[in-house]
């Protein structure tokens, strides 16, 4: 079983608010101490700077991450700067680059060279209409217009940093969105592959499973730390 009060630190995809998390820390019970991690400033911000920001935002001690989209890259750092403070990694349709890789590079071809080219001309802010079709899928009306409004840009360095290179050891799963038409299952699938996760799930959510049934996520993160032991 979990022990009392097990420590959890929220990594958030990119763009996206704190907030997304609420309903599942609340669902999780006053069991788990929760976190969801800063974002550093700046928009030269690199891969480093964001995984220092969420250490710095980091329960006391050792904690579980709990890595959704892009915060799967952060977590992957975090694990290699701190490893004796990560007790375990959950990924929320999370992107898991090789070691060595980077955001881009865990993208098939020939969408990493779209998405490159993209954001060298437009940013690495979505269009409304792509995060309504794509990221918002799922979702109410009212949630993705919330969802737009507060998206925010993030650091290009965020994509195109290489994670360093590092073995870590502890205890990895995956949980797999399956209506998701932001990261697709196989890429999915990939991911998992990646972060050598001996735990799975799946979800009939969209990319935002978080928001879309928050009780099952909390649910599926209370399994996969029961089945530590």
């Amino acid at each position: 079983m979990t022990s009392p009060r097990d420590s959890i630190l929220f990594l958030s995809g990119a763009g996206l608010p704190a907030w997304i998390w609420d309903d599942v820390r609340r669902d999780l019970g006053d069991g788990y101490e929760t976190q969801v991690a800063s974002r550093p400033d700046g928009s030269k911000a690199r891969l480093r700077d964001y995984a220092e920001a969420a250490i710095g935002s980091a329960p006391a001690g050792e904690f579980t991450i709990v890595a959704h989209s892009a915060g799967g890259l952060i977590g992957a750092e975090i694990t290699r700067l701190v490893p004796d403070r990560v007790s375990a990694f959950l990924g929320v349709s999370a992107v898991i680059p090789a070691p060595g890789g980077s955001f881009i590079s865990a993208m098939p071809a020939p969408n990493r060279w779209v998405l490159s080219v993209a954001m060298r001309l437009a940013g690495t802010r979505p269009p409304d209409s792509a995060i309504r079709r794509g990221l918002a899928h799922g979702l109410t009306d009212e949630v993705t217009d919330r969802i737009i409004a507060d998206f925010h840009s993030e650091s290009p360095h965020l994509y195109r940093d290489r994670i360093g290179r590092g073995a870590w050891s502890g205890w990895r799963g995956y949980v797999h969105t399956t209506g998701d038409r932001e990261l697709p299952l196989k890429l999915q699938q990939r991911c998992a592959q990646r972060l050598g996760a001996g735990w799975h799930d799946d979800l009939a959510t969209g990319h935002l499973p978080m928001i879309e049934d928050p009780k099952a996520v909390a649910g599926l993160i209370t399994r996969f730390l029961d089945a530590r032991s």
